[in-house]
C-alpha cells in the first residue's frame, strides 16, 4: 500500500521521486518499492535521520506504534505523520509521535491500480496545509475524503475491507457462469468487467444504485428473476453485516 501511494503521488507530481526514501527490513519489498517508484529505499530508520518532513506509516496495527516511535525520533522536527494502520486512534498516534503532527488515513488496495477509496482525519495540531497534502497524496490513486475520526472505523469496514467482499461476489458470479456452461476464463473476465462497469455507472452518473438497478430490470424478465434469488438468500443483509463486523473489528484493533 505504501508503494502504491508513493507511486501515485510521484505520477501526479505531488512529490518528486528524489525527495522520497522508503524503509523496509525485507529486501524484496525494498527492491519492489525502488523499482516501482524510482525512489531510494533503506533497510532501517537511520536512513530517515534528520531529513523527513512527512512520514507515511504503512505497517500492521500491532507494529505501528513501535515503528512510529522510532521514525518520529529520526524525523526532522516537527514533521507530518500520516498513518494508514487500521484502528489506531489519533490519540494513540499522537501519544507515540511526540512533537509531530498526525493524520489518520484508511486507503484500500485498489489504490494499486489507481482506483482507491480513502478517508482521512486530522490530529489536533494538523494544519489545513497538512490536510491538502493528504488529499493530494491519497487522491493521486483514487477518491479521498476528509471525515471526522468517529467515522474512520466505519470507513475501514466499508471501503478498507470492501474490496474483499467484491472479490467474493466476482468469484461467485463467475462460478454461476461456469455452472451454466461458460468457460472459466471467460466467466471471470465477464464478471469482473460487469462489476467494474456497474461501479463506473454509479460514480459517473451520480444516480442512486436503486435507480440504475431499475433501468436494467424489465417486468417479468431475467434480471428480476435473479434479483429475487439474491433477496431470498439475503445478499443485502449479508453485505450490511459484513461492513458492521469489520467496523467492530477495526475498533477492537485500536484498543
Amino acid at each position: 500500500m505504501g508503494t502504491a501511494l508513493v507511486a501515485g503521488a510521484i505520477r501526479s507530481g505531488a512529490v518528486a521521486a528524489h525527495d522520497v526514501t522508503g524503509v523496509d527490513p525485507v529486501a524484496a519489498s525494498r527492491e519492489a518499492f525502488a523499482k516501482t517508484t524510482g525512489a531510494t529505499a533503506g533497510e532501517d530508520l537511520a536512513a530517515l535521520t534528520g531529513c523527513c518532513e512527512v512520514i507515511l506509516l504503512c505497517t500492521k496495527p500491532h507494529d505501528a506504534l513501535a515503528a512510529l516511535g522510532k521514525s518520529a525520533a529520526a524525523a526532522k522536527s516537527p514533521a507530518l505523520i500520516i498513518s494508514i494502520a487500521a484502528g489506531l486512534t489519533l490519540e494513540a498516534l499522537e501519544s507515540a509521535s511526540g512533537p509531530h503532527r498526525v493524520i489518520r488515513a484508511m486507503p484500500n488496495t485498489p489504490a494499486l491500480v489507481g482506483h482507491g477509496a480513502a478517508a482521512y482525519c486530522l490530529g489536533s495540531d494538523a494544519t489545513r496545509r497538512d490536510a491538502d497534502f493528504a488529499k493530494r497524496l491519497l487522491g493521486s490513486v483514487g477518491l479521498a475524503v476528509e471525515l471526522p475520526e468517529r467515522l474512520m472505523d466505519a470507513v475501514t469496514g466499508l471501503s478498507g475491507s470492501g474490496p474483499a467482499y467484491i472479490y467474493m461476489v466476482i468469484d461467485a458470479m463467475a462460478d454461476g457462469g461456469v455452472r451454466m456452461g461458460l468457460p472459466r476464463p471467460d466467466a471471470l473476465r465477464l464478471a469482473a468487467q460487469t462489476v467494474l462497469g456497474a461501479a463506473a455507472m454509479v460514480v459517473e452518473t451520480g444516480e442512486h444504485p436503486a435507480v440504475l438497478k431499475d433501468m436494467v430490470t424489465s417486468p417479468g424478465g431475467t434480471t428480476i428473476a435473479g434479483l429475487a434469488e439474491l433477496e431470498r438468500h439475503g445478499l443485502r443483509n449479508a453485505m450490511i453485516e459484513a461492513v458492521t463486523a469489520a467496523t467492530r473489528r477495526a475498533t477492537e484493533l485500536g484498543r
